[in-house]
């Protein structure tokens, strides 16, 4: 069976779902051969092993945390001239989308961005996207060389397929180029304890209904009983309600969650084009002629002050 080479997004070896969720993509088309690159293999390589992984691959050198994407396209491109593969998958974040194009000029093949489903084809892997703001669906392939993809969090359950995996070590030939932009500092990012926006299974998002900075505190309330993601509309970031880092939409995030809520938001253009893609939706607001309700599954045509406390205690009280 041909192998496909699955880019490990981890933070020191702890395993991101998104990478959990390649894998299982990737077993549709081939063997899966995780590449970790940085510290912490062994703690990774069990939850890779678990998921399919046949093999991993990993190096640790000081490049990958003192430059930017080019040592990592490096070990990439020398993955792929090890395994040959029939694929390469990376999710869908900034860094990863640079590193894969990269990849695909070095290798001189195409690559497919934002995939949200994965499959075998006759002619090799076709994939299915959502573009022009989620109004149509596309299936792609890459029609020279090896295809590489990238996927949108939460595109697939991730699936365990336990298997006997070997952890083997792989060498790199840094480039000139692989020194060329230097990170000089780093500032932590203040934690809230939920999950990051663009991966949450379940994001609970507030817009100009919400009415103020002080009010987003009950969308906080219902996001923290199910475990979700807070996200906003751009009106209400621009009003200075939420910050910027939480928007969904055209000009901030895009998101596919399991679940989105959307309380207070009217489901503009621009809004849609963040969300238009969650496996299921609801949404809030007291206009019965909102745009939002002609996407929803399901639409509660009231005010949320009144509805979404209510919600947040039924949920509790479900929980115990």
């Amino acid at each position: 069976m041909t192998e496909v080479l699955v880019y490990v997004d981890h933070v020191d070896g702890a395993v991101r779902k998104p990478t959990l969720e390649l894998l299982t993509l990737a077993r549709r088309i081939g063997d899966p051969v995780a590449v970790h690159l940085g510290p912490g293999v062994d703690a990774a390589a069990p939850v890779l092993a678990e998921h399919g992984a046949v093999r991993v691959l990993t190096a640790d050198a000081a490049e990958f945390a003192d430059y930017l994407v080019v040592p990592k396209v490096d070990a990439l491109k020398a993955a792929y001239d090890a395994v040959q593969p029939a694929a390469v998958l990376l999710p869908s974040s900034v860094e990863c989308k640079e590193i894969g194009a990269r990849l695909a000029v070095r290798i001189g093949s195409g690559i497919i961005t934002d995939a949200v489903d994965v499959e075998a084809g006759d002619d090799g892997p076709v994939t299915t996207q959502a573009v022009f703001a989620a109004a149509f669906t596309t299936r792609s392939r890459v029609s020279r060389g090896t295809p590489v993809i990238t996927v949108k969090p939460n595109s697939a359950a991730p699936e365990t397929a336990p298997v006997e995996s070997a952890v083997e070590q792989l060498t790199i030939g840094f480039g000139e180029s692989a020194a060329g932009t230097k990170v000089v500092g780093r500032t932590p990012r203040e934690s809230t304890g939920r999950p990051e926006l663009t991966e949450a299974a379940i994001v609970v998002s507030g817009g100009r209904g919400v009415n103020g900075a002080e009010n987003f505190r009950i969308i906080e309330e219902l996001a923290d009983s199910l475990g979700a993601a807070v996200g906003a509309s751009r009106a209400a970031v621009d009003a200075g309600w939420y910050p910027h880092s939480h928007q969904v939409g055209q000009t901030g995030k895009t998101v596919s969650p399991q679940l989105y809520i959307a309380a207070g938001i009217s489901g503009a253009i621009q809004h849609r084009a963040g969300m238009q893609t969650s496996k299921t939706i609801v949404a809030v607001n007291k206009d019965n002629e909102a745009p939002i309700f002609d996407l929803v599954d399901y639409g509660v045509v009231g005010d949320l002050f009144a509805v979404v406390p209510q919600l947040t205690g039924e949920v509790k009280a479900r929980k115990g």
